[in-house]
Parts: structure tokens; sequence; C-alpha cells
């Protein structure tokens, strides 16, 4: 085990009394992040005109040049987004579907992702496929197989996890590409979940879209994300909100005009990134990826022993990372799922412990994620909660 970790929970800014275990939806800053974007902020509310017209440009490039660093890329393929969200949306707004034309999802993806395709799919007169991978998650090729053969002369995109959301799986990603590219069909990436938690390099990956959120595992500031696109679609990439779309600065043209400039506002977050980088960095990549995958594998133990939770992949870094999800015996498997699982919300007002339950496939589902502000502490606490809560919400 790491003797560094966990961290004094001083780093961040959280509150004493609450238990942490979503760090995978909305990573809480730490504290020297916060004081760097608001110290960009600053800069900018002290004189905005110079920012805006002589500063921010450069200084963007500058904090795109050390993302590039550690997601493996050039810094001429990226472009700072607010989330994964907006990433998702440019790449819905150029990809332009014809009547009977399919996008290919699986039914591990996100939901606003699925409903950013149904809702373009739907206007455009095409469709959303939903391939239903195997369960249990045990071998790679079964899972693109299982993907693939869902695929048809109408499929113009597919859009594939990195790491997924609902169910904390590591999807075999590389193969997924090249299966994709073999058949000439397009690849986009939904990747928030493995920035930092895993190692990426996107100039091998094979994909032709990589949409992120930083705010997770790199607990960046809240509003900083980025949209990866292969250089064969930058002269195509149409952005879905109208502005300038040009340099504020004078600048030569680039194709991210049309992305960087979305009105006035403020870019602190996307300027914090560094700030981010350097936190981890400091930590160790290495060591950070291994400590909170260990500490999630044993919280699992004690989960599966206390309650039988049962974990839809096998024991291995290379399924999981620095969350897991475990399926919960419920005597309400096969019902319409919860609008709000009245065991989250139990969980949060009467013990103030922060953990997703999630209904998949008809089942209940925890979703545990581990940072490095977690403590053995935090897990006997919610074991403690659940035997309490399992028997008023079986």
């Amino acid at each position: 085990m790491n003797s560094l970790f966990p961290l004094e929970r001083s780093v961040w800014s959280l509150p004493p009394d609450v238990v942490p275990f979503n760090h995978g939806s909305f990573g809480p800053t730490p504290v020297v992040v916060q004081e760097a974007r608001e110290d960009w902020s600053r800069r900018l509310a002290s004189q905005p005109m110079r920012f805006f017209l002589q500063e921010a440009e450069s200084e963007l490039d500058n904090a795109r040049k050390e993302l590039a660093k550690l997601v493996g890329s050039s810094a001429q393929n990226l472009v700072f987004v607010d989330n994964a969200t907006f990433a998702m949306n440019i790449v819905a707004a150029t990809v332009r579907l014809q009547p009977g034309d399919e996008v290919l999802l699986n039914d591990h993806e996100y939901g606003a992702v699925f409903r950013i395709w149904r809702t373009v799919a739907e206007r455009a007169g095409a469709k959303v496929i939903t391939a239903t991978l195997p369960l249990p998650l045990t071998n790679d090729d079964e899972i693109v197989a299982s993907l693939m053969n869902r695929v048809t002369p109408q499929t113009r995109l597919i859009v594939c996890s990195h790491v997924t959301s609902p169910t904390a799986v590591i999807l075999p990603i590389e193969k997924i590409a090249q299966a994709a590219a073999k058949l000439e069909i397009p690849l986009c990436v939904d990747g928030p979940h493995a920035i930092a938690m895993r190692e990426l390099n996107l100039k091998t990956l094979g994909c032709d879209f990589y949409c992120a959120s930083l705010h997770k595992w790199l607990a960046a500031p809240l509003g900083s994300g980025f949209l990866w696109a292969h250089p064969r679609w930058h002269a195509k990439l149409q952005s879905p909100l109208i502005s300038w779309g040009r340099s504020l600065g004078g600048v030569a043209p680039n194709w991210r005009d049309d992305f960087q400039w979305w009105g006035t506002r403020d870019p602190a977050p996307c300027l914090a990134v560094p700030a981010a980088i350097q936190f981890l960095k400091t930590a160790g990549w290495t060591e950070f990826r291994e400590w909170t995958h260990q500490q999630v594998r044993q919280a699992a133990d004690v989960l599966k022993a206390e309650f039988g939770a049962t974990p839809l992949v096998p024991d291995s870094p290379d399924w999981y990372g620095s969350m897991i999800t475990l399926a919960l015996p419920s005597q309400n498997a096969g019902q319409k799922p919860f609008l709000s699982d009245p065991l989250q919300k139990a969980l949060a007002d009467e013990f103030q412990i922060e953990l997703p339950i999630v209904w998949w496939r008809e089942t209940r589902h925890l979703r545990l994620s581990w940072y490095l502000y977690n403590t053995s502490n935090d897990l006997d606490k919610l074991v403690e909660a659940l035997k309490s809560l399992l028997i008023r919400f079986p």
C-alpha cells in the first residue's frame, strides 16, 4: 500500500461530516486547483479587454499543450469545451445523418449520450441501434463481436465509452477502434471517466473523436473538458452554437475558432487544467491509479461479503479502475427503476454518504468511487449505513 495516501482532507474543501464515494460524477476540486481557477478569474476581471484580446488565446494554447501531453496528442487536434456533453453535441452537429441512417451504441452508455443521439436521429429520420453486451463481461473479443454484429450498411457512426458511466467498466476501446476502422465506420469515444484514471494515447488509439470532461478523475474545475478530433474531420466540424467564429486577437484562422469563442465567457476552468495535472503528477500517476484501484478492490470484497453485492467484471485492473459497480440483491429487481432511488436519498440525508445507486438492466447497483481523500473509516460508515437501510429499502 502506498504510505502517502490517503491525503489529508484539508487538501480539498470537503465538509468534515461528508463521506464522498462519488468522485466519478463530480470530483471535488483540490484547493490548489480552486485557487488557480480563481487567480485566472481575477486576472480576467481586473482588465478584461487586455485579457480577451491579447492574452487569452496564448494562455489557452499553453494549457492545451499541457493537456495534450497527458492524453498523448498533438495540441493541434484538441479544443477546450465545457464538458463531454458539449463535445458530443459538436460531433452530433457534424455527423450529418440522413433518413434510414443508423448510429450504434451499446447498453452501457450514458443516458445523456443516448438522448443526444436519439434526438438527432429522430430529427433526421435515422435511428439509434443499441447493442447488448454479454454478461458477465469476461472476454474482449466477445464484447467487440457483440458490438460489431449490430453494424449494418446503414451504420454511419459508432459511439462507445472508454470507461462506462453506469457500470464503471473499462471497455476494450483499442480493439473496438481497430474493428471500426476495418469497416471504415467512424468511432466517437465518450471518455470522461478515462482521463487520469487510465493512461491514454490519442495518437495511437485510432478513433475519430474523443469527448471528455476533466472535472472527474483529473479533478480539474467544473467547466473544463475537451474534444479531440482526427485531422480528417477538422474542416467538417460544425458548432451547435454560432458566434464570431474567429480569433478575438487577430490570430490566423484555425478549426478551433468556432468552438473556442462561444460568446463572452470565463475560460478560467480550462486555464486551471495545468494546475490539476500538476496536482496528480505530484501524487504520481502510477501510484494514484494503483492505490485507488486496490482500495476499490478491497471495498468490493467487503461489500460482497456483507451484502452479496456482485461485480460485473473480473477482478482485474484491465476491467475496472478507480471505481466499480456492484449489483445489489433487491426485492424490486425487474420492476420499473426509481426516478430517484430512496436508498441513495437515505444514504445522503441520514448518513451524509454520497454514493450513486444505479438502476441498470432492471437491477439495483451501487457505484463506488475511491479517491485520494477516501479512508477505511469511510468504508466502515458505508457498511453500517447499508446494514440499517437495506432492511428498510430491500
